[in-house]
């Protein structure tokens, strides 16, 4: 059966299952801050590094989606299992939306635009619409890359289970407060961290180049996501690496995929050359704050690989 048109932007219907499993996890994040150890805290605050920093920022987002450097078999897969305890769904549902909001960023079709409301890009487009993260059938042609490989498809369809065996891990080892902090309260700030990229740094930040959508710049948001903030650099030049392009916009995971080629890790690693990025910058004299960017104006890609 061929798979079908799917509207990702669409806001028909709640996913129910989405929803009461998001407020569910908000709920018992406000209560782990009534079970706070300072051992719970450091497990949370390396948990959100592996999951967000190396499973979101290396594994989802610059390797998994954009191809921007090329790594062992064995670290892409563990990149992907940990990007799946974030509750972000799977590895063909988060690369297949990904790339159709690049593809009609801040146009229509693109599944989370501040265009459409600033809540609506922030979270709300989460749940509504259909329940798609382990639909691999229809997800498929968005994906092609990882639907050839079976452990992807099984990822996809399976998402769920390696947080539920990490949290029943962390129970094990540490007690309700290791749970509730490194499972429940760690994967919501970690959404809404990653929930900013949707919707601050297109609405909020500084513009470097010129592009085709609403994308920023935000210092803030790139801390608290190992980088992703830079995302009107991000905008300009999907397949790099490097989102911070200077020494000034700090991206620690650049840093580590440095790190990565270093000891083997890591290669073929695509970044823009100087010339590439003069030739997109905006001048001192055009406004690079808080412009809009006419959507119907032309297309820059990325450099070519």
């Amino acid at each position: 059966m061929p798979a079908r048109e799917i509207d990702f932007a669409s806001a028909e219907g709640i996913s129910w299952s989405t929803a009461i499993a998001f407020g569910v996890f908000h709920v018992l994040a406000v209560v782990a801050l009534f079970f706070t150890t300072w051992d719970a805290v450091l497990v949370a605050l390396a948990l959100h590094w592996v999951c967000v920093g190396w499973g979101i920022g290396l594994g989802y987002h610059r390797l998994h989606t954009h191809r921007s450097y090329k790594t062992p078999r064995v670290v892409e897969y563990f990149f992907a299992l940990c990007a799946t305890m974030t509750l972000q769904g799977g590895p063909i549902f988060w690369t297949a939306l990904h790339r159709i909001h690049h593809q009609k960023s801040d146009r229509d079709g693109d599944p989370h635009t501040p265009r459409d409301g600033k809540w609506w890009s922030h979270m709300l487009w989460t749940i509504f619409g259909e329940a798609l993260h382990g639909d691999t059938e229809n997800l498929g042609k968005y994906s092609p890359d990882l639907m050839k490989d079976p452990f992807y498809r099984v990822l996809t369809r399976w998402h769920w289970v390696p947080l539920v065996v990490l949290g029943l891990g962390l129970l094990a080892i540490g007690g309700l407060p290791w749970l509730l902090w490194g499972v429940f309260l760690r994967v919501v700030v970690g959404l809404h961290c990653t929930w900013m990229i949707n919707s601050v740094t297109h609405i909020w930040g500084r513009r470097r180049f010129h592009t085709r959508d609403d994308s920023k710049n935000s210092f803030w948001v790139a801390l608290v996501t190992f980088g992703e903030g830079w995302h009107n650099n991000h905008h300009a030049y999907p397949t790099s690496a490097r989102h911070g392009m200077t020494w000034r916009e700090v991206d620690l995971s650049w840093m580590q995929i440095k790190l990565m080629s270093w000891v083997g890790l890591a290669w073929d690693i695509q970044v823009p050359t100087t010339a590439q990025i003069a030739n997109k910058e905006i001048t001192a004299e055009q406004d690079i704050v808080g412009a809009v960017i006419d959507p119907d104006g032309p297309v820059l890609r990325a450099p070519a690989q």
